[in-house]
């Protein structure tokens, strides 16, 4: 590696720098992930620790929030005794336990990053970052600006620091107060050593001084990083490096003192008397994490044996029924699982399946009025193709206001006194009697419902910007395949098989992409069921499908839809191709459809302060429709706090279970699939897609202030690609306190239906996928398919997990609903007769 001037790798310390800092993408790819990934090559417990001792991150509940909860019953007096004699043996149970309950702890809450920046204050009485950082933020958030910005930033197609420079010298002002800034800036070559030199002069504090500045500003430090490593994360593409941010700030820095003390003030380092503890030496255990991290364990299984009792007790007879009336597929989301149990509900012959919502086809996708691809697949594929919508029918609808003559001297004069007044108006009834309009962020809107897609391929070679516009019938043929056997769907085939993608609608809401299909990088899942809908009901896949033992009968037609998980509403496409006896069955099932829909409303009204969930179903819907579109309204919907479980089998395992919207669902046949090969590519992606969102939730609860986004309510958007409290804030990354306010912070516990030996040796066929459970990031039991016996994975094997027997209370289901509407927190586990 190339290194600067001096003998310090600078390169390599903003390479670390990189590591450490969030890697939460812009607003418009705002995907979930494990906030604290730096830390994955940790057991989780030992990452915690760290993170929280270096960076000062709360990372867990504190003592009296644990105590709190054994005192409520949340946290069972069964577990925690088994947990302090597993971990600590029976000897020693009883001072153990009386530490966890009764003992006080007095612990330090310093962290390393800024002990060494901390020593402008103490020794020079001068506060650099209130000096620095407004300057800072205003230059980065003009030069980044993705549309919000009446005027561009003068010079930005050179890259970041040329564009400052260039800017320098041809302005009659300067973002420089003193000579010597300036000077640097367009005299040197701006060797970060060298400006580290005049600040710090001790080459052995430069790292840490680096550390300490960035962390100053992880939010917009991170989001840099970001785009230097993705720039198409923003649509307007800007050139900029973490490195160039570094020279800036540096300078303003240099340009402070200056302004402050002239040139006569001394390096940081011949101040100091004491150097700072290095911020990577080794963390020393203490007693204080150790009762933590009992508690935390004690936390979820406390929860974890409730499921897993309940999945033990629950009858398994549920024989494959041959007329059913139809199928639903639905993505593994959280937000899916009540919707799968109305309908079943609702229609005892129906069968319903989960799997990744861009059901196994990856590709760009182009709308016909369009000018930028949108990637539809998990964000790590690259796809190779491109679905381009052809034919729309509908017209976009505009806001008169939202143009850009706004922005004219007369333009904008007119259109204030004319259209202004008028949009003030509409904005005050707004508040009374919310609409939908063109500013909504609305899934439906997505794709045209009565477009054309580019689905078939019949020319490869014909590409655009090298994307193979379409499949072939063979790749068709092999993503149809894998679906279908990959969910366990061979056979038994209903009349119509739906092919249901979610997206969400909201008003006012920057982190918009969070609510839609992570499996669809943040977007509505409406396009990937329509293609993949093609592909099924296409005779041509059909005839290869059949010599490969997938028989699908001619009767059978494939539909896709789409729900919006925050309004409760669903929308269908290419409805005009169903056969007249399928045309009449569809209309039956849409009944069944809004039925259930209106249950799952009245279902997730119980956390909405504002709806009477008391009224029926009916009535409750359109209070959640209404709510959907309110511009004051914070909490449209809340996503997927309080998930916890993501459980990978047969439908049986869990349909007599209520689960109170916690877990996703990925449908899985162990029997075909005995050597584990298709569990693979399931089991691959849930640590980073179901883990992810999962431990974004757990962090962002635990510490909403420094890695979350603290309350939505004072957030403003800063140039279209992040959020800041206030105008001159630090970016904020993580989730606002309004998603995550009822989460219970525990783990991700994956089940898994299949023998344990198969499951272990699934997970070790890779490593990367394998670090998720070695180190506890997320929590593993399989279940074996036979004897329903639990095995619990720790330390790199399976072991028998015995349940501490407590049962499970059965519920009809003319009760469940009464119960679920009445109660405001997360739920126990109920079996439903």
């Amino acid at each position: 590696m190339k290194k600067e001037k001096g003998n310090l790798d600078i390169n390599h310390i903003i390479q670390e720098l990189k590591h450490y800092l969030p890697a939460q993408a812009p607003l418009k790819d705002f995907v979930h992930h494990n906030t604290l990934h730096t830390f994955q090559h940790l057991k989780f417990d030992k990452a915690i620790h760290t993170a929280s001792e270096i960076f000062g991150y709360h990372v867990s509940l504190n003592l009296d929030e644990y105590r709190a909860f054994y005192h409520k019953g949340m946290i069972r007096k069964e577990i925690l005794d088994k947990v302090i004699l597993q971990r600590k043996g029976d000897a020693n149970a009883t001072l153990w336990k009386n530490k966890l309950l009764i003992q006080d702890y007095h612990v330090s809450e310093i962290s390393r990053v800024g002990l060494l920046r901390a020593n402008w204050k103490k020794h020079y009485h001068i506060d650099l970052d209130s000096l620095v950082h407004p300057i800072l933020f205003r230059v980065l958030c003009s030069y980044l600006d993705q549309g919000i910005a009446i005027w561009k930033f003068p010079v930005w197609d050179k890259g970041f620091m040329a564009s400052i420079r260039t800017l320098e010298k041809n302005s009659f002002s300067s973002v420089f107060r003193t000579e010597r800034a300036r000077h640097l800036l367009l005299h040197s070559h701006l060797h970060i050593d060298q400006l580290l030199k005049i600040l710090v002069g001790d080459e052995t504090l430069y790292e840490h001084y680096l550390f300490d500045q960035q962390f100053s500003h992880q939010g917009w430090s991170g989001i840099v990083s970001s785009i230097e490593d993705q720039p198409d994360g923003l649509l307007d593409h800007k050139k900029i490096t973490l490195k160039e941010l570094i020279q800036l700030e540096l300078l303003l820095e240099i340009d402070a003192l200056d302004f402050s003390f002239g040139e006569i003030w001394a390096p940081l380092s011949h101040k100091i008397t004491e150097k700072p503890t290095p911020l990577f030496a080794e963390i020393e255990e203490s007693e204080f994490w150790e009762i933590l991290s009992i508690w935390q364990e004690v936390y979820e299984w406390s929860y974890y044996d409730e499921v897993l009792i309940g999945i033990q007790q629950q009858e398994n007879h549920q024989p494959d029924q041959p007329n059913k009336s139809f199928q639903a597929l639905f993505c593994i989301d959280d937000r899916e699982c009540s919707f799968r149990r109305y309908l079943e509900k609702f229609d005892p012959q129906c069968e319903t399946f989960g799997t990744p919502g861009f059901f196994h086809v990856e590709f760009f996708y182009k709308p016909e009025h369009g000018r930028f691809y949108t990637k539809l697949c998990p964000a790590p594929v690259t796809p190779k193709y491109l679905i381009k919508e052809t034919k729309t029918k509908a017209k976009r609808k505009k806001e008169m206001h939202f143009t850009k003559h706004t922005h004219s001297l007369f333009g904008g004069f007119i259109i204030t006194h004319t259209l202004g007044f008028w949009s003030a108006f509409r904005l005050f009834f707004n508040i009374f009697r919310p609409t939908m309009s063109p500013a909504t962020s609305h899934c439906f809107k997505h794709m045209d419902k009565y477009s054309s897609l580019t689905i078939e391929n019949t020319n490869p070679e014909h590409k655009e910007n090298n994307l193979q516009i379409g499949f072939t019938i063979e790749e068709m043929v092999t993503r149809v395949e894998d679906l279908l056997r990959g969910i366990g769907m061979i056979q038994n085939f209903a009349p119509i098989v739906y092919a249901v993608g979610h997206g969400s609608s909201s008003v006012n809401n920057p982190h918009y992409a969070a609510y839609e299909c992570g499996a669809c990088s943040g977007r509505p899942g409406s396009v990937n069921a329509r293609v993949i809908s093609y592909m099924a009901n296409h005779p041509k896949v059909r005839k290869i499908l059949r010599e490969r033992g997938i028989d699908i009968p001619d009767e059978t037609q494939f539909l896709g839809g789409i729900h919006d998980t925050c309004r409760d509403e669903i929308a269908f496409y290419d409805e005009e191709l169903l056969s007249p006896a399928n045309q009449e069955k569809h209309q039956q099932h849409i009944k069944t459809f809004k039925t259930a829909l209106a249950h799952n409303a009245k279902e997730r009204s119980r956390r909405f302060e504002l709806i009477h969930t008391n009224l029926d179903a009916e009535k409750v819907h359109k209070q959640v429709l209404k709510r959907s579109i309110s511009l004051f309204e914070p909490r449209p919907e809340l996503n997927h706090a309080t998930n916890s479980l993501c459980i990978v089998g047969r439908r049986s395992l869990t349909k007599n279970i209520f689960l109170d919207r916690r877990a996703f669902l990925n449908s899985y046949d162990y029997a075909l699939d005995l050597n584990g090969d298709r569990l693979f590519g399931i089991m691959k992606p849930l640590g980073p897609v179901c883990g992810g969102i999962n431990l974004e939730y757990y962090f962002s609860r635990v510490n909403n202030q420094k890695l979350g986004a603290g309350s939505k309510l004072p957030h403003n958007v800063m140039g279209l690609f992040g959020v800041a409290n206030g105008i001159e804030g630090d970016l904020r990354p993580g989730l606002p306190s309004q998603m995550i306010e009822i989460h219970d912070p525990i783990r991700l516990l994956i089940i898994v239906e299949h023998f344990p030996e198969v499951v272990l040796d699934v997970i070790q066929r890779a490593p990367d996928m394998y670090e998720w459970f070695i180190h506890e990031w997320v929590q593993l039991v399989a279940i074996h398919p036979q004897s329903r016996e639990l095995y619990r994975f720790k330390d790199g094997y399976f072991s028998f997990y015995e349940t501490s027997g407590r049962s499970i209370k059965k519920l009809p289901e003319s009760e469940l609903e009464p119960l679920v509407a009445s109660h405001h927190e997360n739920l126990p586990v109920y079996l439903t007769i």
